[in-house]
């Protein structure tokens, strides 16, 4: 992952958007833009006390001038985050940033951080979750799974992102997550409710080895039906990648990365490692399962993730809470369409993101 976290050309073009801000935060005053279209410069701008190095209170400019949107808002950073951030770059612990750590600092991190390489992931909005057997406007939170096309649409239409990807449910037609199969396979004595008297919604728990715990649906999204196709209304862009997942008979798979015992993998992965992506954002169906899952996945392996609230739908408000806990407390970001077209083009600039993207370095180093 971290080698998609690194662009080591030279100063991207939008670095330029936030030289001014960056002028007057370092220095009260302006300075030639050219200057900070160089990383010296930046340097020598942010040395306020000309020693030749960075102490903690400069790095703090820098972060300040960092985590902005171009209207001039400038986002809060805590002192303990700002205080891990310089923590990762000061290499040596000697409580300054020198030269030849600012560079690493600046080609890892800020270059990154203005200049995003970003992915958008539609997650299964497939006809069955919408108005076919899985219907999610029939589960507990009752929400209309349609509602999610037209805010998914608009961002195709308007936001310039680097790559899309649409996953798909794809299941065999004796798929181990459908109620009507659950006589095929053997349970485990552990399971809490036996073959007879399972029900859709239900979560029975299969023989080993080792035992599967696996929540039962309505037959759903079956391979070549109409109920897996996606949604009439919803956009598909040109050059689009489709990643299929939930094939395997014996395994669901609710993450577009694995399968849920993390067996196999699908082929996003592979495919947002060669297109060097730094920044996820993801919709779809449903926010508290699929949704919920892939983004999870996306934090754990490294990558800035965002979730697009008003672009999803769920079935359970409980759950749903929960997908939302387990994001913010990995240093993932939620957010509605409005924000994204200025994340994408590295006009507004969250810390949330900035300090996962430093943390991910400080693992990556540390493994070293």
């Amino acid at each position: 992952m971290l080698t998609c976290l690194i662009n080591s050309s030279g100063c991207d073009e939008r670095f330029i958007s936030i030289q001014p801000t960056m002028s007057e935060v370092a220095n009260g005053s302006p300075i030639e833009l050219d200057q900070l279209d160089e990383m010296d410069a930046c340097y020598e701008t942010f040395d306020k006390d000309g020693d030749g190095k960075l102490n903690l209170d400069e790095f703090r400019l820098i972060c300040k001038a960092l985590f902005r949107n171009d209207k001039g808002h400038i986002y809060p950073l805590s002192e303990e985050r700002a205080r891990h951030i310089f923590q990762v770059f000061d290499k040596n612990g000697d409580g300054y940033i020198d030269k030849e750590e600012f560079t690493f600092c600046w080609n890892h991190w800020i270059k990154v951080i203005v200049r995003p390489v970003s992915a958008f992931l539609v997650v299964d909005v497939q006809n069955d979750f919408i108005s076919g057997t899985l219907n999610i406007s029939k589960c507990n939170a009752q929400q209309d799974g349609n509602e999610v096309v037209e805010p998914i649409n608009a961002l195709l239409e308007s936001v310039p992102f680097d790559c899309v990807f649409y996953s798909l449910d794809w299941h065999p037609p004796d798929h181990v997550s459908f109620i009507d199969n659950v006589h095929m396979r053997e349970l485990d004595p552990s399971s809490p409710v036996s073959a007879d008297k399972a029900q859709a919604y239900d979560t029975v728990v299969f023989a080993g080895p080792p035992p599967m715990k696996q929540r039962l649906w309505p037959r759903h999204c079956v391979q070549d039906s109409w109920g897996a196709e996606i949604h009439k209304d919803l956009k598909v862009v040109d050059g689009a990648i489709k990643v299929y997942k939930g094939t395997n008979p014996d395994v669901d798979s609710y993450s577009v990365f694995w399968d849920n015992k993390k067996l196999t993998e699908t082929s996003l992965s592979t495919q947002l490692r060669m297109r060097a992506v730094t920044d996820i954002y993801i919709c779809g169906i449903a926010y508290d399962v699929c949704v919920g899952a892939t983004i999870a996945d996306a934090l754990a392996i490294g990558y800035r993730s965002v979730l697009i609230e008003n672009a999803c739908r769920g079935v359970d408000l409980a759950d749903m809470q929960r997908t939302k806990s387990t994001i913010i407390n990995n240093n993932g970001l939620i957010i509605n369409s409005e924000d994204v077209l200025a994340m994408v083009e590295g006009r507004d600039r969250r810390p949330e993101l900035g300090y996962k993207l430093a943390m991910e370095l400080k693992n990556a180093m540390d493994e070293e």
